[in-house]
């Protein structure tokens, strides 16, 4: 309910001021979540909001929250310049930091980092490698002499370590949301007659009926709308739009 009034209330400040609507995406917050599931699914009893919910909660963290809404914050008037400022100083130190532990190399023969890490280096490891190590965290990489200067804010640490050690799933995440984001622009006519659809079934007629989804995205995340019916919506579009 707050997160609704929150909603409510930026939109009819924005509704004021002739400005459009802002819609928080799924793939930014837990908000644009919630909003998307009852746009899309409905619901039957109070709406609780589960991390499983959330099919990209690996980008949805604690730790990124600022990075993840404070751009979209300053663009409809949140955010005053003094914290927009301390904000881009902040991913600033982020991106040079993480920049600088893949061009420093550890040599194989750094007898202090071995001991440091207690591992042997069987060749030379940059600091983002060693990162990526499970028992190795910032802290303990901020130990090895030849891999100074290192850096002191936690909130910083906090996200280059997550960063470094989920990059493989971060990407794959990203992947996904590029995807996500093309299905949310393939907008859906209002005026469609999915009756007339017959390779649809009619339990997946009704459901698009019912909810009538704006996008294609929306439509792939109503339940019962499998995915080869959205390649049959697809497909029906492809001849929708030649025909206009």
């Amino acid at each position: 309910a707050a997160a609704q009034g929150l909603l409510a209330g930026i939109n009819a400040a924005l509704a004021v001021q002739e400005k459009e609507c802002w819609l928080p995406k799924r793939d930014k917050s837990y908000i644009g979540v919630m909003v998307d599931d009852l746009i899309t699914k409905g619901t039957n009893e109070p709406y609780r909001m589960f991390t499983s919910r959330a099919e990209y909660r690996l980008l949805l963290r604690e730790d990124n929250a600022d990075q993840r809404l404070t751009p979209e914050a300053r663009s409809i008037g949140l955010i005053d310049d003094k914290f927009w400022q301390s904000f881009n100083q902040k991913y600033e130190s982020v991106k040079k930091e993480t920049k600088r532990l893949k061009s420093v190399w550890i040599q194989a023969n750094d007898k202090q980092a071995s001991e440091v890490l207690n591992i042997k280096l069987s060749h030379e490891y940059s600091l983002e490698e060693l990162l990526k190590r499970p028992k190795v965290d910032y802290k303990l990489l901020s130990q090895i002499d030849n891999g100074k200067p290192f850096l002191e804010d936690s909130t910083i640490i906090s996200q280059i370590e997550n960063q470094v050690k989920y990059e493989g799933y971060i990407k794959r995440q990203l992947d996904e949301i590029e995807k996500y984001r093309r299905n949310e622009k393939t907008i859906l006519p209002n005026n469609i007659d999915y009756d007339s659809i017959k390779a649809l079934s009619s339990e997946v007629r009704q459901k698009l009926k019912l909810y009538m989804p704006e996008t294609i995205g929306q439509a792939s995340r109503i339940q019962g709308v499998t995915p080869a019916s959205i390649s049959i919506l697809l497909v029906y579009l492809k001849t929708y739009k030649e025909n206009v």
